[in-house]
């Protein structure tokens, strides 16, 4: 009896060793649900990469040892104009004058939201300012058709993000110093995107200015350091963004939503020179499908086919960029010519009323 007694024993000892009393069971719920909505809360109030997976897509990348470049009907990318494939990179162009190449895929893409990034290095014998003209990275319609746009056609369909080393409209500099604050103009190289629909063209002169999207300046030339550039759309949001500084971080370029691109375009990179010139180098383009979490609505809004680029409010965009860009004479001078107009006009109608009101004291005799 004493055996089974000390046996119950130790079994209800062991028993109870894993029940706590009902207040710290309560307690410790309590806990785990305040942990739980912490976390909860912290989950919802990431950003955008919390809340996607990246997966790389190799037919729609460009790396070493460059396998897929070619001229064959198997080779996911084409040569076109005076590009040429090295053991490191597709050069573009060579540091010559009158120069223009590019780098096309020959698969469309129809991902829904992707992310693009670019290893490129643009490097040459020219001094600051005398060195172009620059390279571009295409999601456009067309592809291997040569043109004035960074060796691209003009009046292009889709997105160009584009690195302009050379600043064409200093050539007018009065007329810069004019049109715009010294916070607004522009140093170069400047990283900028533009979106066209078939019928927009870049203004060459002023450097894409009435057409772009946004942008931000970038030192890329000569660098000893690695240099990227960062594309993503995603949830009809553009985002570019780039990393020159050697340390391996981001910096913001440019974050726009409302912009709607098509599926089915083609990647591509080009690069032209003129009187003055560089070396254009695409080291990689890797190309990553981006898996998003969607709401319902978001869902639907997915389901509405694309079929023509274009940019939400894209006017008022246009008309913010005029404000910012009018230099301080210039409204110094539509004010004062306003003050003066509005003073003319009361002046008139002074003179108006006081012959109105002779008139019509005459009438009395």
């Amino acid at each position: 009896m004493a055996a089974v007694s000390r046996s119950r024993y130790w079994q209800n000892a062991k028993s109870k060793s894993f029940i706590l009393p009902h207040s710290k069971m309560k307690a410790l719920k309590l806990l785990f649900s305040f942990i739980l909505c912490i976390l909860t809360i912290g989950h919802g109030s990431g950003d955008d990469d919390h809340e996607m997976e990246e997966f790389l897509k190799r037919e729609y990348s460009l790396t070493k040892p460059y396998q897929a470049v070619g001229f064959s009907s198997s080779s996911h990318w084409e040569l076109m104009g005076d590009a040429m494939v090295t053991t490191e990179q597709v050069r573009l162009t060579p540091d010559m004058q009158s120069r223009q190449g590019a780098v096309w895929s020959r698969l469309p893409c129809h991902l829904n939201d992707w992310e693009m990034q670019v290893h490129f290095k643009i490097h040459g014998k020219g001094k600051k300012n005398l060195n172009g003209d620059g390279l571009a990275i295409w999601y456009t319609k067309e592809r291997m058709q040569n043109g004035p746009v960074f060796g691209n056609k003009d009046n292009f369909t889709g997105l160009g993000v584009f690195v302009d080393t050379y600043p064409n409209e200093e050539k007018q500099l009065e007329a810069q110093k004019k049109r715009y604050t010294p916070s607004t103009q522009r140093i170069f190289p400047f990283v900028l995107a533009m979106v066209g629909n078939g019928t927009i063209s870049y203004d060459h002169e002023r450097d894409g200015r009435p057409t772009e999207l946004g942008g931000c300046n970038g030192m890329v030339r000569n660098l000893k350091h690695d240099t990227f550039l960062f594309i993503r759309y995603v949830r009809r949001r553009l985002t570019v963004m780039i990393d020159i500084d050697g340390q391996h971080e981001w910096r913001d370029c440019l974050d726009l939503p409302g912009v709607r691109l098509p599926k089915g375009f083609y990647f591509g990179a080009t690069a032209i020179t003129g009187d003055l010139s560089d070396n254009h180098d695409i080291v990689s383009l890797k190309l990553y499908q981006l898996t998003v979490l969607r709401n319902k609505q978001e869902e639907e809004e997915l389901k509405d086919e694309i079929t023509i680029p274009s940019v939400d409010n894209m006017e008022l965009l246009r008309v913010s960029r005029t404000e910012e860009g009018m230099s301080g004479l210039a409204i110094f001078f539509t004010v004062l010519f306003s003050m003066l107009g509005c003073i003319f006009l009361v002046v008139v109608g002074l003179l108006l009323y006081g012959h109105w009101n002779e008139s019509r004291r005459k009438r009395f005799y």
